[in-house]
């Protein structure tokens, strides 16, 4: 009788900790957890310790509310301009109402990849090939735009995709390969004709601004020179003026008459001397010897000059 009784103690108690096992529930940090209530929706439940009513409740939907990333495999996308390429990505996603993740659709996670490989076979197919390396983040942007709108739904937040890769055809690598050796030749081509144009532009420059200024420096040369002249004609001219007054001051104090007449008669000598020193055969006056006559001719010319200084008139 003893044994029945402690067999049926040990079955009380495991009974028990059953109950306990199936009603204790604890729920980890960020995780929700969907309670149905014979089947039908009861609760979410969220960290902590929950109490359920056992054989009434059960957790029918566990679900993680971290944000969750998945690859998108490799699909063939037809660009506008008819080109195969292979694209992949990686989406990330958060499930924010368990509820609706748990009723709105059987794999939301399925769901979502799937409506990601044809929103973007349909964006690549609107631009060209050249384009799809320049525009990943339009595409990208694209894509969660369409599945934000389609998971909303599903108690689903898509918060963003990414492109991995995009591998064009071999063919398409190599004439692409082939289009920017030619891109980059053309523009080394350009570079170099543009580098001996502007240097024949500059050489021709220098030789302009190097003619202008030699004319300018010819000018100035010139105009020097001409000042120069000017004013050494001035200088003669005034010291000849000079000279000229001194002479005729000179001549009208006493002695100068006499003075002027020996001068001449030196100047006479000097000449003739000069002139039978330069040549053999000269033609000589008839009155060479007459030096009296020709001194007598410097004074009337002298005595002229004053008189006619002094407007006097002369005699006939």
């Amino acid at each position: 009788m003893e044994n029945v009784i402690l067999v049926a103690v040990l079955a009380l108690v495991v009974l028990v900790v059953l109950v306990l096992a199936k009603t204790a529930v604890v729920v980890p940090q960020q995780a929700a957890y969907v309670v149905e209530n014979l089947g039908k929706y009861s609760r979410t439940l969220h960290a902590g310790f929950h109490i359920l009513i056992p054989f009434i409740d059960r957790v029918a939907y566990k679900h993680t509310l971290k944000e969750q990333a998945t690859d998108i495999h490799e699909q063939i996308c037809i660009t506008r301009d008819n080109v195969q390429v292979g694209v992949d990505g990686v989406l990330y996603m958060q499930v924010l109402d368990p509820r609706r993740a748990s009723y709105g659709i059987m794999d939301y996670m399925f769901a979502i990849s799937q409506l990601a490989q044809t929103t973007l076979r349909s964006e690549v197919g609107k631009i060209d090939l050249d384009r799809t390396f320049e525009e990943r983040a339009q595409i990208n942007q694209a894509v969660v735009t369409e599945l934000d709108k389609a998971s909303a739904p599903w108690g689903v937040k898509v918060l963003r995709y990414e492109i991995k890769n995009i591998n064009p055809p071999p063919d398409v690598i190599e004439a692409m390969e082939k289009q920017m050796r030619a891109e980059r030749e053309k523009r080394a081509v350009i570079l170099t004709s543009e580098g001996e144009r502007d240097a024949r532009i500059n050489a021709a420059e220098g030789e302009k601004q190097r003619v202008i200024k030699e004319s300018e420096a010819n000018r100035e040369q010139q105009i020097n020179e001409a000042q120069g002249e000017a004013e050494a004609i001035l200088a003669v001219a005034r010291a000849t003026a000079e000279g000229l007054e001194r002479v005729a001051t000179a001549l009208g104090s006493q002695g100068g008459l006499d003075a002027m007449r020996l001068r001449v008669a030196e100047q006479y000598v000097a000449q003739f001397g000069r002139l039978a020193q330069e040549g053999n055969t000269f033609v000589v006056p008839a009155n060479l010897t007459d030096l009296a006559s020709m001194l007598t001719l410097a004074t009337s010319i002298v005595k002229g000059s004053d008189d006619g200084a002094g407007a006097v008139t002369p005699r006939a």
